[in-house]
């Protein structure tokens, strides 16, 4: 029988995030430090409009593109949080999560050879996604000394006459990365210079702890040639919603919106209601969560500081990515022990890329009761690891 199956497709590796997370849910009194998902519950208020969608029989297919309502409340957020502006009839699609607005946004503008540059550590979307347009991948490893920050040198030094695209994953998962307005501009200067399109994911805009999140999009010159891919569930806790948007010059849109229209047809409608009811009333809700999480990172880099985990300190997004390269195991073999020994879920940093090697993920959007039992369990296997040497 002939092979069936798409040779690309095969070569893609899966998640290594969701292996430790199938591995911690078979696994009594573990506790997961591994998945990106608020441990609040999306606010009452957003539930409500939901549920009141639903009693009102909203149970309908929306335009393509997303309802005109929450097209302009996403128009109205980001000019009164970032200053930009976007026609929403033109220049917004909404979508079932950024996941599918950045594998739109890239299928939309990859031509096959197109060169992609990925800075990594980064979220697992990026690579496979590229892959799948038959674009080449091009990796910008990040360095630990930089904070993990892109810098215009390692821009341009992976410049070629076939890079088309760059994606700008910051705030940064797994680092915790952010980018100022200064590294912004000179980053600006050289895509505006070479002429290169960005994708900017800003999932985590709103998980911003040195100062307010700016957009490569509000820099002179970056706005016609930026698509912003943002979405509702990191800042509003509506992870199961599965609702994400992406703006961007209308030339780009209306060819997003195609394949949206054949590919998906339209996001939820009753996520859709929810999520105009958190733009218009949310904001409170988003800065209670955004301090308890600040509360959270100071506490882990504190109790890191004490036990001797060395670790850059994040301001953004809800992660830490500590170093372990002094213990002597590999990323993969320090998570798979503590999680044996420990009951403790972490993520290796090799899932976001192979410069991620000698690190890990860990996440706070978790309990302070729970990080709290988790740090016990990491400093009680590191002093077992120091006696061992």
């Amino acid at each position: 029988m002939r092979n069936p199956l798409s040779d690309v497709v095969i070569d893609i590796k899966p998640s290594g995030i969701r292996k430790f997370f199938d591995i911690v849910s078979e696994m009594k009194d573990a506790i997961s430090l591994g998945v990106g998902e608020p441990d609040f519950d999306t606010p009452w208020h957003i539930r409500e409009e939901g549920i009141y969608s639903l009693e009102r029989g909203r149970t309908f297919y929306t335009s393509n593109a997303g309802l005109k309502e929450l097209k302009q409340e996403i128009c109205n957020y980001l000019d009164r949080r970032f200053n930009l502006k976007y026609d929403y009839n033109k220049e917004v699609l909404v979508t079932v999560g950024g996941s599918e607005a950045i594998d739109a946004a890239l299928r939309a503008m990859v031509n096959p050879g197109d060169e992609v540059l990925i800075p990594q550590p980064s979220y697992v979307s990026y690579l496979p996604c590229v892959q799948l347009t038959y674009g080449k991948p091009v990796i910008i490893e990040l360095k630990e000394e930089n904070d993990f920050k892109l810098t215009p040198q390692e821009l341009l030094d992976n410049i070629t006459d076939k890079t088309k695209i760059l994606i700008l994953p910051f705030p940064n998962n797994p680092t915790g990365a952010i980018l100022e307005r200064e590294i912004l501009e000179e980053l600006a200067k050289i895509c505006v210079e070479k002429d290169i399109f960005v994708i900017s994911d800003e999932i985590y805009s709103e998980l911003s702890y040195n100062g307010r999140h700016v957009s490569i999009a509000e820099i002179d010159g970056m706005k016609e040639r930026t698509i912003v891919i943002n979405g509702f569930s990191k800042s509003y806790a509506m992870t199961g919603w599965r609702l994400g948007y992406a703006c961007g010059p209308e030339n780009i849109i209306s060819q997003m919106t195609k394949i949206h229209q054949f590919a998906i047809m339209c996001a939820p409608t009753t996520s859709q209601y929810a999520a105009v009811e958190a733009l218009r009333n949310g904001d409170a809700d988003v800065e209670a969560m955004c301090q308890a999480y600040n509360q959270r990172r100071r506490f882990l880099m504190n109790a890191f500081k004490e036990m001797g985990l060395d670790c850059f300190e994040p301001f953004g997004a809800f992660y830490v990515f500590p170093s372990i390269k002094k213990f002597g195991l590999t990323s993969d073999e320090f998570a798979n022990k503590l999680l044996q020994e420990e009951k403790i879920a972490v993520v290796p940093g090799t899932a976001f890329g192979d410069c991620g090697e000698g690190f890990l993920r860990i996440s706070y959007a978790y309990s302070l009761e729970n990080l709290k039992t988790a740090l016990e369990r990491i400093e009680r296997f590191i002093k077992r690891l120091e006696n061992d040497k």
